[in-house]
């Protein structure tokens, strides 16, 4: 009998067609997608688990996904057959086995991205991909307030009643804005993130920057701890799930070039 190893993906996605990554009764997902074509490959009924468990709607351009297989057969094998057995809307990008104890929620950090597009006129090629605000923001003003986010805080304010839930206490690495020609983008990475808050933080810094809100609310806002206080959430096609970052010698062949190391930066 072949012993049983545990592999990891690095999984890209277009979540417009998903109920998000996790499976759902009668709901297409990108687990049960994966699975199916796990099964079509191996003949095995296998079980994956995902580092970030996105919404529906949300896409991913570098997902981690992790299972146990009896298969012998390569990482590289697995790439080329899922792609053969998955739908157009979901890629492998690359495979390794997992060292021993792996767990794939264990990361360091996640990475999501947010994009918003300024233009007046509506966007073909941005359609399904950001959102389209069509009116400038005052970036200034919004990474003022996206300052105020690094750090370890109670993030209850940027989640819903379902995160709320859960510990709401996160420590945010980063949360800055990049504007390029008529996309403005939106970085956030931090340990571990509650349900949809990416998507309520840029939807609280949109008021700001659109002058509906100040510095001084958002700041009220982080410091309330309040669940749903922060208001509409973004779209989710404006949403993307970036890296996931695990210690160094953990995926490294997974690890994108240039962040093999973003593990080891100082608080």
């Amino acid at each position: 009998m072949n012993s049983v190893r545990r592999l990891a993906l690095l999984v890209e996605y277009d979540g417009a067609s998903f109920h998000g990554f996790q499976a759902q009764p009668q709901e297409p997902t990108v687990q049960v997608e994966l699975e199916r074509a796990l099964a079509q490959m191996t003949g095995e009924t296998l079980r994956v688990e995902a580092a970030s468990r996105t919404d529906a709607g949300v896409h991913a351009e570098g997902q981690v996904v992790a299972f146990r297989t009896g298969s012998r057969l390569e990482p590289r094998v697995f790439v080329a057959g899922l792609n053969h057995y998955l739908p157009a809307d979901i890629a492998v990008k690359a495979a390794q086995e997992a060292p021993p104890g792996f767990r794939v929620r264990r990361a360091c950090s996640r990475e999501y991205r947010y994009q918003i597009v300024t233009r007046p006129g509506r966007s073909p090629l941005w359609r399904g991909r950001a959102w389209r605000i069509g009116r400038p923001l005052d970036v200034v003003a919004m990474q003022n307030a996206a300052d105020t986010l690094c750090g370890e805080h109670d993030l209850a304010s940027f989640t819903n009643t379902e995160g709320a839930r859960l510990k709401t206490g996160r420590r945010v690495l980063r949360a800055d804005w990049r504007q390029r020609d008529e996309l403005l983008c939106f970085h956030m990475e931090a340990d571990a993130f509650l349900p949809q808050q990416v998507r309520r933080t840029v939807g609280a810094l949109v008021q700001v920057g659109l002058g509906r809100s100040t510095h001084g609310h958002f700041a009220w806002l982080l410091a309330a701890a309040k669940p749903n206080s922060a208001g509409p959430a973004a779209p989710p096609w404006g949403l993307y799930l970036k890296r996931v970052n695990y210690p160094p010698g953990t995926l490294d062949e997974l690890a994108p070039a240039g962040h093999r190391d973003r593990c080891k930066r100082e608080p």
